[in-house]
């Protein structure tokens, strides 16, 4: 053999043993989030609005619907995960903890151990958020609601959002807000204030955070009902759009590469696309200043064709929804999920 291919062969195993002496001690997690749409049992709860997702409803709410959504949304969930499935799934628009136990029960997602955090909160029509975590993935110190109670004209109680911190990865602490901020129903006008006080609330929660640790891990997922460039989040939130001249006390917004596309977004109304549900992370999980960091990919909608029809109305494709009106279609939800990957690597215990 001459002696250039051994050369080349040598210099091939270097790389190939600097390339896993890199990556070794690397782990990896997934982190999603969906709004799954209206997932709710079929028993009359009398202290909230879910009268329609019963069977004497006007959707004709019944069991066996109940468990087909849990299956599609199951579906939906490993699908996303590709070759390992999510180790942190966050959930709104779901009625109650039982609804989240049923999901684990007949879907695909019950055979990964999952664990449930989940808090009842004060909404009208009773639909909270929640979170799911694989205990090889994430290991849970602490999960508290965050009320909103609004004051003034608009005195009311609206979803909570989800505070959950505890070891990722067995790396480091990672701190998760789970959010499902006030819709735009009544008018962007006149619900705009809800979601700017939203944000004012969950930016307090983070700035006592950074006070506290300021190379904190910080993630915040959900349906903001706003898009990435709106004042609630750039101005209210701080989360940034660019990732230029990046304070360590900035919140940087992942969705803002996608939020440039033409035609991206994981909501529809009519013929627009909306990118709603969105990942925002701290400066020190985007950097990885420790022991956690942001995959280079960044954040992703994670649209695949079984989750969209044809539109016959408006141009391209819709979203496939378990109702389409008032007729059930047996779908999936009104929104895209979105995920992004977390990476680790093993530190010492006494580091903590």
């Amino acid at each position: 053999m001459p002696k250039t291919r051994f050369l080349w062969i040598g210099i091939l195993m270097l790389f190939w043993l600097d390339t896993f002496a890199q990556h070794e001690g690397r782990s990896s997690m997934r982190v999603a989030f969906y709004n799954v749409e209206n997932l709710f049992d079929t028993f009359n709860d009398t202290l909230t609005a879910d009268d329609e997702f019963t069977p004497e409803g006007v959707r004709f709410w019944t069991y066996s619907r109940f468990i087909r959504k849990c299956q599609n949304i199951g579906k939906v969930l490993i699908a996303l995960g590709e070759w390992d499935a999510p180790g942190i799934i966050g959930l709104c628009e779901v009625e109650n903890r039982f609804v989240l136990t049923q999901l684990l029960r007949y879907s695909a997602l019950g055979r990964l151990n999952y664990q449930i955090v989940h808090f009842d909160s004060p909404d009208s029509r009773g639909i909270d958020v929640g979170m799911l975590f694989r205990k090889d993935k994430f290991q849970l110190l602490h999960s508290e609601p965050i009320r909103i109670q609004f004051t003034g004209p608009d005195a009311r109680t609206t979803r909570d959002v989800l505070y959950v911190k505890g070891i990722a990865l067995k790396t480091d602490t990672l701190h998760l807000f789970v959010n499902h901020w006030p819709s735009k129903f009544g008018g962007v006008m006149a619900t705009d204030p809800l979601r700017r006080f939203v944000a004012e609330r969950l930016r307090s929660r983070v700035d006592s955070i950074l006070h506290a640790d300021p190379l904190a891990g910080i993630l915040l997922i959900g349906d903001l009902n706003d898009e990435p460039s709106e004042a609630s989040i750039t101005e209210h939130l701080q989360a940034r759009l660019d990732t230029a001249n990046l304070a360590p006390n900035d919140l940087y917004n992942l969705m803002a590469p996608l939020y440039r596309q033409t035609g991206s977004g994981t909501n529809k109304f009519r013929e627009n696309w909306s990118l709603i549900d969105q990942i925002i992370v701290s400066v020190p999980l985007l950097r990885s200043f420790r022991g956690l960091g942001i995959h280079t990919v960044g954040a992703k909608i994670f649209n695949a064709d079984f989750l969209l029809e044809d539109d016959p109305v408006h141009t391209g494709k819709r979203l496939f929804r378990t109702y389409s009106g008032y007729t059930y279609t047996g779908g999936f939800a009104d929104h895209l999920p979105v995920y992004v990957d977390i990476l680790g690597r093993s530190v010492n215990p006494c580091d903590y």
